[in-house]
């Protein structure tokens, strides 16, 4: 398949698996860069086409996604949101997501188990990592475990993610898990990254921001996204993704419908048809983004950049401790890490 043309199967399974909506405005905040394009293709385009609804986009983070959900109290100016299951978690736990009607969602039966939060407020539309990204010319053989990381750090070629995002807790926990600690007990993590701490090149908050990096040649490896390594590897940035032996950090990425969305009709309309088998394998296959629809089939670049074997061996925090906690590590991050 070539990547980013047009997404005739997705337009017609769209087309067949949503309900007929009034055309209208439908807001909808998700993460920019290759993830915006391949949503684009993907989402957005087969949805305008098969609803006549105008989709107006607004990208950021999860962790802004969650703000500003959280500043409007409940009269969201989003209708649907793409957003990590932790920070989901929050967002439902203050009552400001919709709990959605899977009478309402065609493809419900088709996920996997856990594709739905607790009380159904949040949907699992694919799943994701946080690994190892590094630059082939720097390696003899390619990074098996988080503890190359630390040891690359003396060489000043090292950016991490910052803690405000979904990689940089992954990190932590990961780093973490490495020196005998777990979720409920950081400390091995915050102690192992704080050594190193003077030698990192950057902390980057965007997920785009460190392409760059590797294209100049500045850093060696970096935790990140399978997604984006692979989608900027296709554009000749010299980067490869590595899974560490000990388990990369699984990530739920998921659609939530705000409390006081203004065209939830479309919503549930554009939802259902992200978790369709055709829409997820278009996005599959543009953005490396690993499928929940038990009926989706990869093969090619998209099943070896997110290895169906792999779904099994991913590591999946639980989103409900780090919505309970994460306020609490990321100011002992800026204390101890970024002060």
């Amino acid at each position: 398949m070539t990547r980013f043309l047009t997404a005739t199967t997705a337009i017609a399974a769209l087309t067949a698996g949503s309900q007929a909506v009034q055309a209208d405005d439908l807001v909808v905040g998700m993460f920019g860069g290759s993830f915006g394009r391949a949503a684009q293709t993907c989402h957005i385009a087969p949805f305008e086409t098969a609803t006549g609804d105008t989709v107006i986009v607004q990208e950021g983070s999860s962790s802004q996604f969650a703000a500003m959900v959280r500043a409007t109290g409940g009269d969201s100016d989003f209708d649907v949101v793409y957003i990590d299951n932790s920070f989901a978690a929050q967002l439902a736990a203050e009552n400001l997501l919709q709990q959605l009607d899977k009478s309402k969602l065609s493809h419900a039966g088709e996920l996997v188990d856990g594709a739905f939060g607790a009380d159904d407020h949040f949907v699992q539309y694919q799943w994701g990592a946080t690994a190892l990204a590094y630059n082939p010319a720097d390696f003899d053989t390619p990074p098996d475990s988080w503890a190359d990381v630390f040891e690359q750090a003396a060489n000043g070629k090292v950016a991490l993610p910052d803690i405000a995002g979904t990689a940089g807790v992954h990190f932590l926990i990961a780093a973490a898990l490495l020196n005998g600690g777990d979720i409920d007990n950081l400390d091995p993590g915050f102690e192992a990254i704080a050594k190193i701490a003077p030698n990192v090149k950057a902390y980057y908050t965007q997920a785009d921001q460190i392409i760059s990096m590797f294209e100049r040649g500045e850093i060696s490896i970096a935790p990140w996204y399978p997604d984006r390594a692979a989608s900027a590897a296709d554009a000749g940035i010299p980067v490869a993704i590595a899974y560490p032996e000990e388990g990369a950090i699984g990530i739920k990425v998921t659609m939530v419908i705000p409390e006081g969305a203004a065209n939830p009709d479309g919503a549930y309309a554009y939802v259902d048809g992200a978790l369709s088998a055709e829409v997820q394998k278009c996005f599959a296959e543009n953005m490396y983004a690993g499928p929940v629809n038990t009926n989706v089939t990869l093969d090619g670049a998209a099943a070896n950049a997110v290895p169906p074997e792999m779904f099994g061996k991913l590591y999946f925090p639980d989103p409900e401790k780090i919505a309970a906690n994460v306020g609490d590590w990321r100011a002992r991050w800026q204390r101890e890490i970024t002060n």
